[in-house]
């Protein structure tokens, strides 16, 4: 037996803690790759197995998802209905409005925040696991029992999946929304018995962009939109059925046969509408009058409230939630939010302004150009036939919907969000299309801003386009003013601390720019969308530091103080987002969170918090960390050691692909902007250190360490900001980046069984040793964990002028699993690497050699080094008992039969190596509490 035994969990983090005591000796000493190492070379002499491993691995994927369970719990603060029914009560309570009914029905009637649902690629935990964490989170009960039966086996993830559990996050949401509006009811039927009945409430509006975002997607077609438009309509329309069923028969039957007609239409076209006779078909099936054919809600509303007015209360109530589910929802689930890229706009208008392509769209003459054709456009007719052939991707967007609006719902207006928009001429570009199909009093124009350029140039596009004269009476007609902001993006390009202030600053020239246009009379509405992760916008502190994180308060008392409508949007993205809707309880805690604090509310009266009156501190501040987080996106090194795995740390999370495929050189040479922003930020926790959330931060206060600390402490925003690198810091650890640098250090290979030990592998180790002499991993990783542990050390001297707010009881129990599990992945890296040398030699294939078999293995292109080890070595093959021939054969004999013990000794452990160190990734990204 070698060492200790390394049985149990518990075994593994009683050897973690002892090796941590050597640090104190040799301060190089790396306890995660040292207990990675007596593991494997447990591993390699068969004191321990896979299965040991595997046994090892579930504990702690079980303690992940307890983990995540009650984080979950925590962020909410109160699950339980009872107690979030009184919480609401207490919100709209007569103190909260001085006994006046107008008060009362101003403050309901306005949603406390747009929730939108997107399927952006984090559906991390399979379905089971994900029920299992929001049953968990909704009842307390953290047991094994309760979370850990759950399987790992994941789900095939595609666009319907990702539509259907954002529908049921949806339907939660709904189901949570009625039980707030029958209680605001209630209550003002108490208050005011006379004039309840004209309440219109609206705690929370619902949208999605699940099937309508175009985005760097090719995969979703404009009947792919269509179908679930219709798929969502006839949803909806059953729902609103069910729950008049038994107090309105007649509307309720109409209602069925119009969500039975909805769906016979999204079957038409979830047909193969290739041919145009079939295209013709449904088509015509959808556009022609039917009677049951509905597309506007408001006279089954004006029906609803007439029947109330003569009705009791409880029939009253029922009939009075139906309706305002509909004033806030319309014929779908929610609202829709299309998505296209700038470029792709561009692309479109091009051929109308500049056919011969010899004009420069950031141009004056572009600009005027533009001008003069948005003011000569007139409506067009248009049809499902224009829509078929149009090839613009732009133009089809517009086109479908066009179609939507004119045959599905005419009600609810649609969301165009415009991808790095940064020229006034593609906003100008987008009004021109919306006029030319006759849908601009529907569609609310949307640039996004996430780019580095998009921040820095954000308030001068700004500027530029609310003069316009054609904008401003465009944002009049629609009654608002709509922007996005991207924290995931603006995270990875900037750092998120940057891009935090960046947009607030940006949020805030918005009211000073809506202002000084006149346009104090329109809503703006802010898109603020970001994940469950602290590097892209999700504060992990407390659910009011997740929602003042992307929405200040300084932010807010702009747009109060310059009396203009705030409609702030919040994103809960794809799998991680959708588990706050999880279940009914959870859905009515987070909505009920927002109810009570609206996220367009703020005290006016507050006086100037010091992070923004000492700019001479604050601002420097910033920019320092803003110079740093660019130095590493644009360092060489960094690159190099956040790819030196590739994306193959990481589980497939989503339909839509992280990057675009690549041969193994554009691996070794791989730029993080070929990367988005989900995986590498899943990439820095998957490392051990969120660099985008800490890094620059203690570098930032260097020179002026005291005076920075005493504004951030008498800071509510710095305060916000500490707690943040404090929640990053508490998981973070260098030596687990530094352990995976060792990885790929030649002399560790060549030294390891240099003392006779571990003879059984010393050719495997030297080959291994020989293939890494020219490899720079190592040396990479060393310069980044050595300039990562130069500033941390002066972030540490920053946090020692500084209380901590808010320590976490479990944060060295926590520190101590991650170490475990990092361990445990180095070593099935380890057996990995080990066993794909020892592999027999094989001829060359398709320009495939061994040599290129081992890089795929050391970059986790694992399956693909796989699939040329199973085309190598196949171990299924003819039978000749499958031929009748006569003539007898001794040949093959046993010794010339397949491969089946290459398979066993080496195909199969790599093959199940490398699937528990996927499994090892979801445990570590659920100490996170998100993926990416």
């Amino acid at each position: 037996m070698t060492g200790q035994a390394l049985s149990t969990v518990a075994d593994l983090e009683i050897r973690l803690q002892e090796l941590h005591k050597l640090t104190a000796q040799t301060p190089l000493y790396n306890p995660v790759f040292q207990l990675g190492l007596e593991l494997s070379r447990k591993l390699e002499n068969g004191e321990m197995s896979l299965d040991h491993i595997e046994a090892l691995v579930a504990e702690m994927e079980c303690e992940g998802l307890r983990a995540r369970a009650a984080r979950l719990g925590r962020m909410i603060e109160t699950v339980l209905p009872a107690e979030n029914d009184a919480r609401l009560d207490a919100a709209a309570g007569p103190e909260a409005d001085a006994d006046d009914f107008t008060a009362f029905a101003v403050r309901w009637q306005r949603p406390a925040a747009h929730v939108v649902f997107t399927a952006h690629p984090t559906f991390l935990l399979t379905s089971a696991q994900s029920e299992a964490v929001t049953q968990a989170a909704s009842s307390g009960d953290l047991s094994e029992t309760t979370v850990c039966a759950a399987s790992h086996r994941r789900d095939a993830i595609t666009l319907d999946y990702e539509h259907e559990k954002a529908m049921a996050a949806i339907a939660r949401g709904h189901k949570a929304r009625d039980r707030i509006c029958a209680r605001l009811f209630d209550i003002a039927a108490a208050r005011w018995p006379k004039r309840w009945k004209s309440l219109h409430p609206m705690p929370v509006r619902f949208a999605t962009w699940v099937g309508y975002d175009m985005d760097g997607r090719t995969d979703i077609g404009w009947s792919t939109s269509i179908r679930y438009r219709l798929l969502e309509k006839a949803r909806r329309l059953a729902g609103y059925a069910e729950s008049l069923e038994d107090i309105e028969p007649e509307i309720a039957a109409r209602l069925e046969r119009a969500a039975a007609h909805t769906s016979d239409m999204a079957a038409r076209f979830g047909e193969d509408l290739s041919a145009p006779e079939a295209l013709s078909a449904a088509a015509n099936a959808l556009t022609a009058d039917h009677p049951d054919k509905l597309v506007s809600l408001s006279g089954v509303i004006a029906e609803l409230e007439e029947e109330a007015r003569h009705g009791g209360q409880d029939v009253a109530r029922r009939l009075l939630v139906t309706a305002a589910a509909m004033r806030a929802d319309g014929l779908g689930m929610g609202w829709i939010h299309f998505r296209v890229n700038s470029s792709q706009l561009q692309n479109a208008i091009r051929r109308r302004i500049d056919p011969e392509g010899k004009l420069s769209l950031a141009s004056q003459a572009a600009l005027v150009r533009m001008r003069e054709l948005l003011a000569e456009v007139k409506p067009l007719r248009s049809n499902f036939a224009a829509l078929a052939i149009e090839n613009s991707t732009a133009v089809r967007q517009f086109l479908a919907m066009a179609q939507i609006l004119g045959h599905v719902d005419a009600d609810a207006p649609i969301r165009m969000l415009i991808a790095e928009c940064e020229e006034p001429t593609t906003m100008l570009a987008a009004l021109y299309f919306a006029r030319m199909f006759g849908i601009e009093d529907k569609v609310d124009v949307s640039p996004l801003f996430e780019t580095e350029s998009a921040l820095e140039h954000g308030g001068r596009f700004l500027d530029a386009v609310l003069s316009e004269p054609a904008y401003r009476d465009y944002a009049h007609k629609r009654g608002r003013v709509s922007i996005q902001t991207g924290f995931s993006d603006a995270g990875r390009f900037v750092g998120q601390i940057p891009a935090a202030l960046a947009i607030e600053r940006l949020q805030g020239r918005l009211a000073e720019t809506m202002a000084a246009n006149g346009l104090v009379d329109v809503a703006a509405l802010i898109f603020n969308t970001g994940g469950e992760s602290m590097g892209r916008g999700c504060h992990p502190s407390s659910i009011d530091d997740r929602f003042d994180w992307q929405l200040s308060p300084w932010t807010r008392r702009r747009f109060l103080r310059a009396g203009i409508r705030l409609e702030p949007e919040v994103s809960f993205q794809g799998g991680d987002g959708y588990l706050w809707f999880g279940s009914d309880e959870l859905a009515l805690a987070t909505l009920t969170r927002m109810a009570e604090k609206p996220l367009w509310g703020a005290d006016t009266k507050a006086p100037t918090d010091i992070f923004y009156r000492r700019t001479d501190l604050s601002l420097d501040f910033y920019r320092a960390i803003r110079r740093i987080q660019h130095a590493h996106l644009e360092s060489a090194t960094y690159s190099r050691a956040i790819t030196a795995f590739g994306l193959g740390l990481l589980n497939d999370t989503g339909s839509r692909k992280s990057r675009r495929q690549s041969d193994l050189a554009a691996d070794r040479t791989m730029s993080l902007r070929q990367i988005r922003a989900i995986p590498h930020n899943a990439i820095l926790q998957q490392l051990g250190y969120p660099v985008n959330v800490i890094a620059g931060v203690g570098t930032a206060s260097d020179g002026n360490r005291e005076e920075i600390a005493d504004m951030l402490r008498a800071s509510a925003r710095g305060g916000q900001l500490i707690r943040l690198v404090r929640a990053a810091n508490a998981l973070a650890s260098i030596k687990t980046v530094a352990a995976y640098g060792e990885l790929f250090n030649s002399a560790y290979w060549a030294s390891r069984p240099y003392r006779g030990d571990e003879q059984h592998i010393s050719e495997a180790c030297l080959k291994l040793a020989e293939y890494l002499t020219k490899d720079d991993r190592a040396g990479v990783f060393r310069r980044l964990a050595s300039r990562l542990r130069v500033d941390a050390m002066k972030l540490h001297k920053l946090l020692d002028l500084l209380p901590d707010e808010t320590p976490l009881a479990d944060r060295e129990h926590t520190r101590r699993s991650l170490g475990v599990l990092h361990s445990l992945r180095i070593a099935l890296f380890k057996h990995m690497f080990l066993r794909t040398v020892m592999v027999p030699p094989f001829s060359r294939a398709n320009d495939i050699s061994r040599d290129d078999v081992v890089e795929m293995v050391f970059t986790l292109r694992v399956d693909e080094g796989l699939a040329q080890l199973r085309r190598a070595f196949p171990v299924h093959f003819p039978s000749i008992g499958d031929f009748s021939v006569a003539e007898p054969s001794d040949y093959p004999d046993s010794r010339a039969t397949g491969y089946a013990q290459i398979h066993k000794d080496y195909i199969d452990p790599i093959a199940r190596s490398h699937a528990l160190g996927l499994r090892i990734t979801t445990a570590l990204a659920n100490e996170f509490g998100a993926h990416g």
